[in-house]
């Protein structure tokens, strides 16, 4: 069994097609995947040079990551996998506004106590984001963001990168062919970037 270690933050849609594409990567590839917490919000903070537009879109950035981490360190890490995906359908499916009301519906979805919804607003946790988030972004190099995966392979040895950034989300085993020809180009010593223009939005339905 291999394991991949994805980092994401609910609010990027390409962080959610490449989490719905690692769990059709379980179904045809010897493939567990582990969800860790990371924060655009964070990664951006005080940089310069950003649009207009994405700095107004990182401002309530903090709120879902922060539900998130707090629901992880009361009841595990598997507890991420279902929460992430009770925020994301919201998020990029029901275009939900990013508010307490998400956060609610989502943890009563995946059963967790409601009380969670006040860590969005709450620092109580923020050293735990921080922790995990460097954790994920240091192999690849913090200009990078979401998605980030680790894959660890039989022999314990971490390949750690970014990407794949894709849409639409491949299925079946076109999902176990992208995930091989990612593990190949990943693992090959000194390769580290291949690249083109977006085509296409995020999120297609």
């Amino acid at each position: 069994m291999t394991t991949a270690d994805m980092w994401f933050d609910p609010r990027c849609p390409w962080a959610w097609n490449a989490s719905r594409w690692l769990l059709e990567v379980e179904r045809v590839r010897d493939v567990r995947v582990r969800f860790h917490v990371m924060s655009l919000a964070v990664l951006n903070e005080g940089r310069d040079g950003l649009e207009e537009w994405y700095r107004e879109w990182l401002k309530p950035g903090m709120g879902p990551v922060r539900v998130a981490v707090a629901a992880e360190q009361k009841f595990g890490n598997e507890v991420l996998r279902d929460l992430y995906t009770a925020l994301g359908t919201r998020i990029h499916y029901d275009r939900a506004p990013i508010a307490r009301e998400l956060y609610v519906a989502a943890l009563t979805e995946v059963g967790l106590p409601l009380e969670l919804a006040d860590a969005a607003e709450s620092t109580d946790h923020d050293e735990a984001l921080l922790a995990s988030h460097h954790a994920g972004l240091e192999p690849v190099g913090e200009d990078l963001g979401t998605p980030t995966i680790h894959v660890t392979d039989h022999a314990g040895a971490c390949n750690a990168f970014f990407g794949p950034v894709v849409a639409p989300i491949p299925r079946g085993e076109e999902a176990g062919r992208l995930w091989d020809g990612v593990l190949l180009v990943s693992g090959t010593d000194g390769f580290f970037e291949l690249k083109r223009a977006r085509t296409r939005r995020p999120i297609e339905r």
